[in-house]
């Protein structure tokens, strides 16, 4: 609670794929939008802010400023943007395929189903168990038992203003 940071010790995922045309590939494809969602749900916050106060003429024309009027997004490269990195994916990933339930759909190819975007839903159960362990500590350290609304992504700073780690009852070692 003190840093906020998640670490992902095993990730499960066992996913129907009807009639696999590829299974290394639709592995892959798993794995990939698994990871793409984690980023989305803890890493990747796209920040904007005053075009006046960073120097940096913000007008029509300038693509970075279409969101909000006199904005710009201040984040544009990585070194400022955090895509997930190594440390952010789980420890030991494990993913399977569902055998023998091929998609009955006529339209589908040689009995496949689609993978690209379903396995992004499935990180939606870190960010619930991320936030269960906010309550625990909001419970242990505070004795709060209320709800707690949390913007998405689930930044370092927002898990930490979540469990009160600033307050001093969270600091203290006694």
């Amino acid at each position: 609670c003190l840093t906020g940071e998640i670490q992902i010790r095993r990730s499960d995922i066992h996913m129907d794929v009807g009639s696999s045309l590829n299974p290394a590939i639709d592995i892959g494809q798993i794995e990939g939008g698994f990871v793409m969602a984690l980023g989305y749900l803890l890493t990747e916050e796209v920040l904007f802010g005053s075009a006046e106060g960073n120097n940096v003429p913000a007008h029509p024309s300038d693509p970075r400023s279409r969101f909000a009027a006199n904005q710009i997004q201040l984040n544009i490269g990585t070194w400022n943007y955090k895509p997930p990195s190594a440390y952010d994916i789980p420890e030991q990933l494990n993913v399977s395929l569902l055998g023998l339930h091929p998609n009955p759909s006529p339209a589908s190819v040689m009995k496949s189903k689609g993978i690209a975007e379903p396995p992004m839903a499935l990180a939606c159960a870190v960010v619930l168990a991320a936030k269960e362990a906010i309550y625990d500590v909001r419970r242990r350290l505070h004795g709060l038992e209320n709800y707690v609304d949390i913007d998405l992504p689930l930044t370092t700073e927002r898990i930490q203003r979540a469990c009160l780690a600033d307050s001093r009852s969270a600091l203290s070692l006694t």
